[in-house]
């Protein structure tokens, strides 16, 4: 079992940039592929991309790949998800999720989630 908690958002305008982070509560963190997802007011929640646990394989969403990097550290327990270039559409709560095998589907089921971090970009 393993506790996630994300990090690092806030208000940016359009054009800038973020660099959120998933803190693992556990070394099991490492074993673990990480998920990040986003929801924004009234719609569904969205797959933004994924990460194998020994960061090898990274699957983006095709809405925000060649804009956001994920990478991870696992000797931190932690993964990062370099957000560049925003747009007011990227306005969302963001979570990260850990699940045990990696997956690029975005209708894999994750077995953790953190509580999310409020993104705002404004335009």
């Amino acid at each position: 079992q393993v506790q996630l908690a994300e990090s690092g958002g806030g208000l940016v305008q359009a054009g800038g940039s973020l660099r959120l982070s998933c803190a693992g509560s556990t070394r099991t963190f490492r074993n673990y592929a990480i998920g990040w997802f986003r929801q924004a007011p009234g719609k569904e929640r969205e797959f933004v991309g994924t990460i194998s646990w020994g960061g090898s394989r990274i699957y983006y969403a095709a809405s925000v790949k060649g804009r956001f990097t994920i990478s991870r550290d696992n000797g931190l327990n932690t993964v990062h998800l370099q957000m560049n270039s925003l747009k007011a559409e990227d306005t969302a709560v963001y979570y990260c999720a850990a699940r045990a095998a990696f997956s690029d589907s975005a209708l894999s089921e994750y077995d953790y989630w953190g509580q999310g971090t409020q993104v705002t970009v404004s335009s």
